[in-house]
């Protein structure tokens, strides 16, 4: 009999990448759930999808020498970090923090000025993931984002570009006078939920 960890649930092993879908986040600030359509909204294939969320914790220390007493949050962050491998007006138009939830139609026709940076605009992030049993899905989502990151290119002889971005979950819920709503006050930063 094999030892050691074994697999519980083969059901639960993650193997390829999160859909990241972007879109607008003031019309879809009150929804929970994913909304964010997969034709639509897909940013589509991807070199890379990793989520993070990040905490940083005080240390309370006491007593000579110091042991820890407790310890307490100070600041909690959460992202997605992404490398899209279609280069299109849309793509780089989210890359640079713009809105490109309208507008961005054609795949290779457009413009993005360079020059003129503002504060990125707050876009909506689903990003699902399904399992390999092809049912199951984990779902992310950043109800009020921002991208921060910028365009970068890296054109190769014998690999394809894949540009990336950086996206920031920001505050969504009522304590904002404009922008949030009241079904983020638990969990101001967004969700991750299971689907089956």
């Amino acid at each position: 009999m094999a030892t050691g960890p074994r697999t519980k649930d083969t059901t639960t092993v993650t193997l390829g990448l999160a859909q990241v879908r972007l879109g607008a986040s003031a019309g879809n600030i009150a929804t929970t759930t994913v909304v964010l359509t997969s034709a639509t909204n897909s940013i589509g294939a991807l070199a890379n999808t990793k989520f993070t969320s990040m905490v940083d914790f005080f240390t309370l220390e006491s007593g000579y020498p110091l042991t820890k007493d407790a310890s307490f949050p100070l600041r909690e962050q959460a992202k997605m970090e992404v490398a899209t491998k279609e280069i299109t007006p849309q793509n780089l138009a989210w890359a640079r923090g713009l809105d490109a939830s309208t507008g961005y139609t054609s795949a290779h026709s457009g413009e993005i000025n360079l020059g003129n940076m503002v504060a990125p605009a707050y876009v909506r992030m689903e990003a699902v993931y399904t399992y390999p049993d092809g049912t199951n899905a984990l779902n992310i989502i950043f109800p009020r984002a921002q991208v921060a990151s910028g365009i970068e290119l890296d054109f190769q002889a014998e690999d394809n570009a894949a540009s990336p971005l950086v996206i920031e979950a920001n505050t969504a819920d009522s304590s904002l006078t404009s922008g949030g709503n009241a079904v983020w006050d638990s969990r101001p930063l967004g969700r991750i939920y299971w689907t089956a």
